[in-house]
C-alpha cells in the first residue's frame, strides 16, 4: 500500500456504520480509550457538529475517519475546533494513514477560514504537526502536557476549552422520538 492508494474523501451517508465499526475497532486494544468514541461521532452527527467528517478508502474500503466539531473557548475566541477522534482499522495504522487523514482536514479546516485546532493526543504525535502545549489554555479535567493546541493566525485564546456536548455520549443514540428507555 502506498499513499497513492489512500483517498481521503467527505463522509457520505452511507458511511456512517462503517465508520463506527472502524472507530470502535480503533480504540478496542487501547487501555486509555472509555470505548465511546463511536458514539461520540454518531453524536456529533445527529447533531450536526460534524464540521468536517473525513474517510480514508483504500481499495474501495474505508479504514479510516477523522472529524473536528467546534470548540468553545471561554475567552470569547471563535473559530476554533476540536479534532477527534480520528481512528484507522488496526490492520492500516502506522502506514501514514493517519496522518493523511490529519493534514488534510487541517488543511480544509483552514480553508473554512477556522483560527485554530486543539486536540486531545499523545505528545510525540502531534507535535508533528505542530500541535503545541499552550500556557493557559486547557481543558478542565484534562492534563496540560496531553492538550495540544494549532492556530492558523498565530494567536492563541486564553481561557477554557469546552468540546461539544457530543463528547459526553457513553452509548448508542435512543431511537429519534423515543424519550421514555422503559418502552412503557
Amino acid at each position: 500500500m502506498t499513499k497513492e492508494n489512500v483517498l481521503i474523501r467527505d463522509e457520505k451517508k452511507y458511511d456512517a456504520d462503517v465508520i463506527t465499526e472502524v472507530t470502535a475497532a480503533a480504540f478496542e486494544s487501547l487501555e486509555f480509550s472509555t470505548h465511546t468514541e463511536q458514539f461520540i461521532i454518531e453524536e456529533l452527527r445527529s447533531s450536526r457538529a460534524l464540521t468536517l467528517s473525513l474517510v480514508a478508502e483504500v481499495d474501495g474500503h474505508v479504514v479510516g475517519h477523522i472529524a473536528f466539531s467546534p470548540v468553545a473557548i471561554s475567552d470569547g475566541t471563535t473559530d476554533w475546533y476540536g479534532l477527534g477522534p480520528v481512528s484507522v482499522l488496526p490492520p492500516y495504522q502506522r502506514k501514514g494513514i493517519g496522518t493523511a487523514l490529519i493534514q488534510e482536514g487541517l488543511s480544509r479546516l483552514k480553508d473554512l477560514g477556522a483560527k485554530g485546532c486543539c486536540l486531545i493526543g499523545h505528545p510525540q504525535y502531534y507535535r508533528k504537526f505542530g500541535f503545541e502545549n499552550v500556557p493557559g489554555l486547557g481543558l478542565k479535567g484534562v492534563p496540560e502536557e496531553i492538550f495540544f493546541a494549532l492556530s492558523f493566525d498565530g494567536c492563541f485564546p486564553q481561557g477554557n476549552t469546552t468540546l461539544h456536548e457530543a463528547f459526553k455520549a457513553t452509548g448508542p443514540q435512543a431511537p429519534a422520538g423515543n424519550t421514555d428507555a422503559s418502552n412503557s
